[in-house]
């Protein structure tokens, strides 16, 4: 059996640099391009808002990060812990002439390298249930958060309906890991990543996590039969970060 605990983030570093060649070729291809539809259902949550100043983290190969160019910001930050992903993000950048926009650096959401409240929103694409220690990144992310600053988490969860939930199952555990492993030639990350997916709190659960961190307003959108969820948070207006109502 796979063990679904989050490596340590110097390990976790090794298996995204190692996996990040084939890194989006992957998604596109395991998800029938459908996660990019997700990634853009993040940017239309944080549309109303008009953030001007975002932070990506787990930004990867900066998917997410490239897409909120979309609301026009003044700038837009990515972080990830494996540095072959942010290179990969930074020659679709450059391909896209979006360099004097977004800025992708080197970070670990345990300790982001942000002052308090810097930034309007805060996204994350499939990140959280790597983080080493959840609760931490959480409330990392909520300390950068300007009050009344959003954050915006998406993120695998399980479908519960029938005959989703046994498809998926089948999916998940089989065909994706021999997939991936044959196209990255990594023969252990396409296990862990489906296996977290699955141990993962998410659905109320999650939004408990929110909670007790001190996130306001929570909520959960289920997409495409509850194969992810977009999960949204506010900071409070005033104060310093941390639980309550």
């Amino acid at each position: 059996m796979t063990d679904v605990t989050p490596p340590r983030t110097d390990q976790m570093a090794q298996m995204f640099d190692a996996i990040a060649p084939r890194y989006d070729l992957l998604n596109r291809l395991l998800s029938a391009g459908i996660d990019q539809r997700w990634r853009s259902r993040v940017i239309e949550v944080l549309r109303p808002h008009a953030p001007a100043r975002i932070l990506d983290v787990a930004t990867g190969t900066a998917d997410i990060a490239i897409k909120a160019a979309a609301l026009q910001p003044e700038k837009i930050v990515g972080v990830d812990i494996a540095e072959n992903m942010l290179e990969v993000g930074r020659e679709k950048i450059d391909r896209l002439g979006l360099s004097d926009l977004i800025t992708l650096q080197k970070g670990d959401s345990a300790r982001l390298p942000f002052s308090d409240g810097q930034f309007d929103a805060v996204t994350v694409a499939f990140g959280v249930r790597n983080f080493e220690n959840l609760d931490e990144g959480l409330a990392e992310m909520l300390r950068v958060l300007k009050p009344g600053g959003r954050v915006v988490i998406l993120e695998f969860s399980q479908p519960t309906v029938p005959p989703v939930k046994q498809l998926y199952g089948l999916y998940s555990r089989y065909l994706l890991p021999l997939v991936g492993r044959l196209i990255s030639g990594h023969r252990s990350a396409y296990r862990y990543l489906p296996a977290s997916a699955a141990a993962f709190p998410s659905g109320e659960k999650f939004l408990d996590h929110l909670r007790q961190v001190g996130y306001a307003d929570v909520r959960c959108e289920p997409k495409t039969f509850g194969i992810a969820s977009i999960y949204v948070g506010r900071r409070k207006a005033g104060g310093t970060p941390g639980p309550g109502p």
